[in-house]
C-alpha cells in the first residue's frame, strides 16, 4: 500500500528534465514541493532553472503559488537512482521511446523507497509495458499531462496489469491535491484518452484539406473559433446534452444523433504519406504568417492563461 499521504510528500523526483518534465517541476516548486531531478542532456540544469523562472509570473497569475514555495528548491543530482532514493513521489518524463524508458526503469526504480508511486509521463505507451522493468511494479502508474503542464489542469491516471487498484487511487488523489484535474481510466489503450480524441479529429482535419473542402487555416479556424471555445468549457457529450434543450442528451439522440451519425460514415482515413506532409507543411506555413515557433508558443500561452484565470475565477462563484 501507498506509504505517505498525498499531503505528506515533500520531495519530488523529476527523471527527464525536457519540456515535460520541467513544466512539471515548475508546478511541483509552486506547490512547495522541493525537486530532485536528473537528465543527460548537456546542460539541462540550466535549461530547467531558467523554465521555472520564466514559468513562475503564470503560476502567480493562476494562484497556484503556495506560501512556502520557492523556486530555486532544486537538487539536480549525478544519476537517476541518486533521485530515486532521495523522492517521496516520482514523476518520470524520458522520451517516447520503449526500449529507453525500460532500461532507464530497471537502473534507478529499485533504489526508490518500495512505498513510493512511480508515475510515467508517456503519452501513448502502455504501463502494462513498461511496468515490466519495474522494481515493485505495483506502484507503477500513468501520469500524463497536457502540454504545458504547469498551466493545463488534465492528467491521466491509469494503471497496468500489475498495478495494485489503491496506487492509482493515491495518484488520482495526490495530483488533485496539486491543482490538476486527474481522471482515471479504467482500461489500457495506446493513446490513452485525450490523445485519441485530438488524433480524431485530426485525422477528419486532414482529409478535409486533402480533399479540397478547405485550407489548413480554415481548417483550425474552424475548430479554433467555433466549437474549441464550447470545449474549454465543457465536453461533448455535456455540449451535446445542452444542445438537446429542454430535453437534454434524450432529446439530441432522439432527434440529431441520426444525422450526425450518417456524418461518420463519410470521415476520412487518409495516410500520412509525402504528399499529404507536403499540403500541411504548406497549409502550416502559410497560416503561421512567418511566425517563430517561441513567438507562437508565448501567443498561445498568453491566451491560455487569460482563459484559465477566467475558468478559475468563475469556478469560485
Amino acid at each position: 500500500m501507498p506509504g505517505p499521504a498525498p499531503e505528506e510528500i515533500r520531495t519530488i523526483g523529476i527523471i527527464g528534465a525536457g519540456t515535460i518534465g520541467a513544466s512539471w517541476a515548475a508546478l511541483f516548486l509552486a506547490r512547495g514541493k522541493r525537486v530532485a531531478a536528473w537528465d543527460p542532456a548537456e546542460g539541462a540544469e540550466a535549461k530547467m532553472r531558467a523554465f521555472v523562472a520564466r514559468a513562475w509570473p503564470a503560476l502567480e497569475t493562476l494562484g497556484l503559488i503556495a506560501p512556502a514555495a520557492d523556486p530555486e528548491a532544486i537538487d539536480f543530482m549525478h544519476s537517476p537512482a541518486a533521485v530515486a532514493a532521495e523522492a517521496d513521489f516520482i514523476q518520470e518524463s524520458a522520451p517516447e521511446r520503449l526500449d529507453l524508458k525500460l532500461d532507464l526503469l530497471a537502473d534507478f526504480t529499485p533504489a526508490a523507497r518500495p512505498d513510493i508511486v512511480i508515475s510515467s509521463s508517456t503519452s501513448g505507451l502502455l504501463i502494462s509495458d513498461l511496468q515490466q522493468a519495474c522494481a515493485h511494479p505495483e506502484r507503477f502508474v500513468l501520469g500524463h499531462p497536457f502540454n504545458p503542464p504547469h498551466l493545463i489542469p488534465l492528467v491521466e491516471v491509469l494503471g497496468g496489469a500489475m498495478t495494485d487498484p489503491a496506487w492509482v487511487d493515491w495518484t488520482v488523489s495526490f495530483y488533485n491535491k496539486m491543482e490538476k484535474r486527474a481522471i482515471r481510466i479504467n482500461k489500457e489503450v495506446p493513446g490513452h484518452v485525450a490523445n485519441r480524441m485530438q488524433a480524431a479529429i485530426w485525422r477528419e482535419a486532414i482529409h478535409l484539406a486533402m480533399e479540397g473542402v478547405a485550407s489548413v487555416e480554415d481548417i483550425d479556424a474552424a475548430i479554433a473559433y467555433g466549437p474549441g471555445l464550447r470545449w474549454a468549457l465543457m465536453g461533448p457529450h455535456l455540449t451535446f446534452h445542452l444542445a438537446g434543450g429542454e430535453g437534454g442528451i434524450e432529446n439530441f439522440l432522439e432527434h440529431l444523433g441520426p444525422p450526425t451519425a450518417s456524418w461518420w460514415e463519410d470521415l476520412g482515413a487518409p495516410q500520412l504519406n509525402d504528399s499529404v506532409k507536403q499540403t500541411l507543411i504548406a497549409g502550416v506555413m502559410a497560416e503561421v504568417k512567418g511566425r517563430s515557433v517561441p513567438d507562437l508558443v508565448a501567443r498561445r500561452d498568453a491566451r491560455l492563461l487569460a482563459l484559465l484565470k477566467t475558468l478559475r475565477e468563475s469556478d469560485g462563484e
